[in-house]
């Protein structure tokens, strides 16, 4: 949709105009309104009779010229002759300027409008200043245009300020600015600096479709009605476009003390939040290349639903429910059109990145379809109480086969943190694929990520996602095999032996691999050395008495004999192998064997069921519901 048009309409005013030096191209001519008692405007009158008009103006009287042609001088003519002594500064009553042409710098610094002030589609060429200034009444700019810098800093606006469809070609100054009654800069288009540093909005603002083709600042403004950037249904006859800003958008330590709704809107470069304040409820839709809310304080409901932007939340402080979620498609207006998102089409996508999280308090926290790849997790209190929905990602192991000192590395796929990517790579014998490039991770170390893993971990398990926390159960175990200021030799060396057999009890075909080789290896040695010869046969020995009577026989079994010759037969393999099944299951096979075999199957009984309960406890963790 177009914007609209702020250009003057050629068509003659609705009021009385000069007309004077009218041409064939321009027929209109002047189109300044008479002067009362003349037939001309102000800037046409003769020297004579502008001067008696001039020194029949007071202090506070009512003035009308719309239409006309200002030069610099007139204008100071025109304002020297409102000059209150008490202040030395103008003193105007009503005043309408609709469609006048300021050809110089228009100064009304300190002029007080006591009156309705209106400058709808009036031209400033030059400079416009009206630092100062005090607008009793309604202040209106509609259409208004800025050819040079706009200064508007310490202007008081006691009734509403109205600069809808304004455009500001160059710089627009409200710094300290104070807009007592409603104030509207809709449609406005900021062609350069737009800077709202300090100022106060009582009651309500509104820039809904506004354009800020440059930087914006409103630092440390208050907000103390509702604020709204984005579109609104009270202009909804004008139709409905979002707020875009072109370039960076400054809210630092801006306070919003009631209903915040910002957005829709697009904003191609960052949109700052640090270190302000939202006192009511606040809904923000943005479709922004990044958003920075350190240290941001959050007293009331919140929800921030984003597209394109990278997140730094860190240190922000909430008390009730807030919520960041990202939107895969397009924010729609209530015109059901989609909101245009041209000045973020070089963007790879709209995927919303968490940068930190770190000194948030998390326990009122829900993230919802967020990539958390990069995001900075240590220091983040009540981690364990985060709720994570939809699809939240993670950063993973480095995928393939890598090679240190002519050994094999793989890594088993599994989520993991910025963080220990960062420490990861920072390691000396650090393989390729770890990421080093994680922007303010600083020393964080396994000390720091074990209890950061363990959070997310009862997170996932609160969740009922059992299966999703055993990659962050691995996380903690790993960060504990590897951390040793904590963590005693002895107990490194028993992680270190339950990460090689099972991955914790997690890696089901690593358990079921050491149970084969552990199965392999007893069944060769019960062939070499653990099966007898030949099975022992009983004998039986005894005396027969010569007069006969009752005989006792002692039977005895011969010792197994240690095999010789070919050991490694099939009847051999099968008789090994019952040993072995029946080992695995914890029970005695019944097998006669060699003293040897005797303690080989010893082992293997204590052995084989670990290793098979390991593989079925990490079947379990990856199941479980």
């Amino acid at each position: 949709m177009p914007y609209p048009s702020t250009e003057p309409s050629l068509a003659p005013p609705d009021w009385p105009h000069c007309g004077h030096g009218n041409d064939p191209e321009d027929p209109v001519g002047c189109r300044g309104i008479h002067v009362p008692g003349h037939a001309v405007c102000l800037a046409h009158l003769t020297d004579a009779d502008r001067n008696l008009y001039l020194n029949g103006l007071t202090p506070g009287a009512d003035i009308d010229h719309r239409g006309t042609p200002f030069t610099e001088r007139l204008l100071d003519a025109l304002l020297g002759a409102l000059l209150d002594p008490a202040t030395e500064y103008p003193r105007v009553g009503e005043a309408r300027f609709d469609s006048a042409t300021f050809q110089g710098d228009a100064r009304f610094v300190g002029t007080t409008f006591q009156g309705h002030a209106w400058f709808d589609s009036a031209s400033f060429q030059g400079l416009a200043w009206f630092d100062s200034a005090s607008f009793q009444g309604l202040a209106r700019f509609t259409s208004a245009s800025f050819q040079g810098y706009a200064h508007f800093d310490a202007v008081s606006f006691q009734g509403h300020a109205v600069f809808d469809s304004a455009t500001f070609h160059d710089l627009a100054w409200f710094d300290s600015a104070t807009f007592r009654g409603k104030t509207t800069f809709v449609s406005a288009t900021f062609e350069h600096l737009a800077q709202f540093d300090s100022a106060t909005f009582q009651a309500g603002a509104f820039f809904v479709r506004a354009i800020f083709q440059g930087t914006a600042h409103f630092s440390a403004a208050t907000f103390e009605g509702h604020a709204s950037f984005g579109w609104s249904a009270f202009q909804g006859d004008a139709g409905f476009r979002s707020a875009v800003f072109e370039s960076d958008a400054w809210f630092e330590e801006a306070a919003f003390e009631r209903l915040v709704t910002l957005g829709p809107l697009v904003c191609a470069g960052r949109f700052v939040l640090s270190e302000a304040t939202f006192s009511g409820p606040a809904k923000l839709s943005f479709a922004a290349r990044r958003l920075e809310c350190l240290r941001t304080r959050w007293s009331s409901t919140a929800e921030l639903r984003l597209r394109y932007s990278t997140v730094n939340f860190a240190h922000a402080v909430f008390e009730y429910p807030l919520t960041i979620a990202a939107e895969a498609d397009p924010f729609v207006l209530p015109d059901g059109q989609p909101v245009e998102e041209e000045a973020l089409a070089d963007a790879p996508d709209a995927t919303v990145r968490m940068a930190s999280l770190r000194g948030v308090d998390g326990a009122h926290l829900v993230l919802a379809d967020i990539d958390l790849s990069q995001c900075l997790f240590a220091g983040t209190v009540h981690l364990d109480q985060v709720r994570l929905e939809g699809t939240c990602t993670f950063d993973t192991v480095p995928p393939g086969t890598h090679w240190r000192h002519w050994l094999p590395i793989r890594f088993t796929q599994r989520r993991t943190l910025a963080e220990e990517h960062r420490w990861r790579a920072s390691q000396a014998r650090a393989v390729r694929g770890w990421n080093v490039a994680v922007f303010g991770a600083g020393n964080v170390g396994p000390a720091q990520l074990a209890p950061v893993y363990r959070a997310l971990r009862k997170a996932f398990e609160d969740s009922k996602n059992e299966p999703g926390a055993a990659d962050f159960y691995y996380g903690e175990m790993e960060m504990r095999r590897h951390e040793s200021t904590s963590t005693t030799r002895a107990e490194r060396g028993l992680l270190h032996s339950y990460w090689m057999l099972s991955g914790y009890g997690l890696r089901a075909s690593r358990a079921l691999g050491w149970l084969a080789a552990a199965m392999i290896v007893t069944i060769v040695l019960l062939m070499g050395f653990g099966l007898p010869k030949d099975n022992p046969k009983q004998e039986a020995t005894g005396t027969v008495p010569p007069g006969g009577g009752k005989v006792t026989f002692e039977i005895d079994k011969v010792d197994p004999q240690n095999p010789t010759g070919n050991k490694f037969t099939g009847e051999r393999f099968e008789k090994a192998m019952n040993v072995t099944l029946n080992s695995v299951l914890f029970r005695s096979s019944g097998q006669d064997l060699t003293t040897a075999g005797t303690y080989i199957e010893m082992a293997s009984r204590v052995t084989e069921p670990v290793l098979l309960g390991l593989a079925v406890l990490a079947v379990r963790n990856r199941v479980k519901r």
